[in-house]
């Protein structure tokens, strides 16, 4: 039985795994930024005070594992995309993850065999278009992971990422954003954003297939770096590596700017 921090647990994703944990008897300590629910811990990974502060309420308690799933999912052309915006994208997803990671450490670093999951995406593989902010977090979070992991293996404190393509949520009108702007590229963000709901709403990923995942991450002796879910995931990254660049870049184009342009 492990005690496992999750960081951003009242809904979506980080809602399906602490169910899934809490059924097969961890004890669950579930985050939101804003909450009335009494079962979850008030924590702003965007706030080193709140981090703090969730570290002084968190008293000694014993921790095992922290999984990272706080973040959105940011539609814009790169050029539309103001400065300030692409910061608050890579604060939420990346620099979040390094605050309460860096928190934490010292504690983890105390249990057997602790482990860090972080939930990234096929966005931190490969790059989209109009999807620019998001792919930095996820690459620079990608980045960090596994430099960490390196580090702390010899102390057999074990970091995953977890990969999936699109996952079906009830979340997905708030974890999909867009900037309301015109754009300059004949296709309007919020256009992008609802294709991105659709898609989502459409796809066989689930939840709880994520949520799966990393439950036996977190049960194993040893979980490796990276896990890739759902077969989205896995097509992009083979036709990456099968076909010519110039082919693949047509691919990319051809499914995500030509159609919808």
């Amino acid at each position: 039985m492990a005690t496992v921090l999750i960081v951003g647990a009242s809904k979506g994703i980080g809602l399906e795994i602490a169910r899934q944990l809490q059924a097969r008897q961890h004890i669950v300590i579930g985050t939101s930024r804003a909450t009335a629910d009494d079962r979850l811990l008030t924590l702003d990974v965007t706030d080193t005070a709140s981090v703090d502060q969730f570290m002084r309420t968190l008293g000694d308690r014993h921790l095992d594992a922290m999984i990272y799933c706080a973040g959105y999912d940011l539609y814009s052309a790169a050029e539309d995309t103001r400065f300030e915006e692409l910061m608050a994208q890579l604060d939420a997803n990346f620099l979040g993850a390094v605050r309460i990671t860096q928190a934490v450490l010292p504690r983890l670093r105390e249990s057997k065999r602790a482990k860090l999951v972080f939930l990234s995406s096929l966005g931190g593989l490969n790059a989209l278009p109009f999807n620019s902010a998001y792919s930095a977090s996820k690459f620079a979070l990608e980045g960090y992971a596994e430099s960490l992991r390196y580090e702390l293996l010899p102390h057999e404190l074990y970091v995953s990422l977890i990969e999936p393509g699109q996952v079906r949520t009830e979340s997905l009108a708030t974890s999909i954003q867009s900037i309301k702007r015109a754009s300059q590229y004949g296709v309007s963000s919020d256009q992008l954003a609802e294709r991105a709901r659709q898609a989502g709403e459409k796809s066989r990923l689930t939840a709880s297939n994520v949520a799966k995942t990393v439950v036996s991450v977190i049960e194993s002796r040893a979980p490796r770096l990276r896990y890739f879910v759902g077969a989205q995931t896995r097509t992009v990254l083979l036709l990456r590596q099968i076909m010519p660049a110039w082919m693949f870049e047509a691919f990319i184009v051809r499914q995500f700017v030509h159609s919808v342009v």
